[in-house]
């Protein structure tokens, strides 16, 4: 069974879309999308610098655009993908994977990240808050730890990864007081995603998805929420929205993939951040990152040897 993943913010890095730029439509894909957007997606996937492409309204539409683009390209027919078994995202991802399985069409996922993205940045902006990713250590300790703090577990992504989100005066406090055998890693995100300081971004995001229509997910899809299979699409765009302010939960998501026999993972760009954690989380599950055009082959030969669609459906 094949599992179609797309990462989050922070996976992506300059000039990552150069050499997709040779494939025939990827371009013509970004031209539509940047006019829906209102960005030069082509831009900012080729000659922004790290920092341009750090700002939260210009990655996350960055993000969901070259997900979907190189999806498509590895799956021409965007009308079914009956090799895939199963889709997920992680955070933005999940936007990707839901317009992937037909939840919204590709606009409708331009138009709702770029809305995401700019509302985010604008609460992140309210106050210095921000992101550290805690590598190690016992996970009840690192919990406990975090909850003593007044800190959240934005994100708890299995593989002895947790993100612990909050005010810089809480994480720098937090740094002072490390539980044993962890260590930390600043994330460069503008603020504490997935904590109650993006409820300004959760309410705009609540009142603009009312005039969407969704579809039904043509492929199983598993929600950063709880790790649940999702078959309304409804219910998928309310949890889209709810997430924004909740908790990531990956390692629920990675454990669903294990409940539905998942032999592969396929990572689209900017590939490397999930299939690295599956790589470590999920023994014996093969992984393949695609990361440029040169993949596509290989990306090819491993959704022929995995595919086979999941029971559930």
């Amino acid at each position: 069974m094949l599992v179609l993943v797309a990462p989050g913010q922070g996976a992506q890095t300059p000039g990552f879309l150069t050499p997709w730029l040779e494939v025939p439509g990827f371009a013509d894909r970004l031209a539509w999308w940047s006019a829906v957007s209102g960005l030069d997606l082509v831009h900012y996937g080729t000659e922004a610098d790290a920092e341009t492409i750090t700002d939260t309204a210009v990655a996350q539409p960055l993000l969901v655009a070259a997900g979907l683009a190189a999806a498509w390209t590895l799956f021409p027919d965007a009308a079914a993908h009956p090799a895939v078994g199963a889709v997920a995202g992680h955070s933005v991802g999940e936007i990707t994977a839901a317009a992937f399985t037909g939840v919204m069409s590709a606009e409708a996922a331009m138009v709702f990240v770029r809305e995401r993205g700019r509302r985010m940045a604008g609460a992140a902006a309210v106050v210095q808050t921000g992101m550290t990713a805690i590598l190690g250590g016992e996970t009840d300790e690192v919990l406990k730890k975090i909850g003593e703090h007044g800190l959240t577990p934005a994100n708890i992504n299995g593989a002895g990864q947790i993100v612990a989100a909050g005010t810089l005066e809480q994480l720098a406090a937090f740094q002072a007081d490390l539980p044993e055998k962890a260590r930390l890693r600043a994330l460069k995100v503008a603020g504490a995603f997935h904590t109650e300081h993006m409820a300004p971004a959760v309410e705009h995001l609540a009142q603009l998805s009312r005039g969407l229509v969704p579809g039904e997910p043509r492929t199983t899809l598993l929600s950063n929420k709880d790790g649940a299979v999702v078959k309304d699409g409804a219910e998928v765009v309310r949890r889209l929205v709810g997430q924004v302010a909740n908790p990531v939960r990956w390692d629920l998501c990675m454990e669903t993939m294990s409940d539905l026999g998942v032999t592969g993972v396929l990572e689209v760009p900017p590939a490397g951040t999930l299939t690295g954690i599956a790589k470590r989380a999920l023994p014996g599950v093969a992984t393949l990152a695609l990361k440029t055009p040169d993949d596509l082959d290989a990306a090819r030969a491993f959704v022929a040897e995995h595919a086979e669609p999941a029971s559930t459906h």
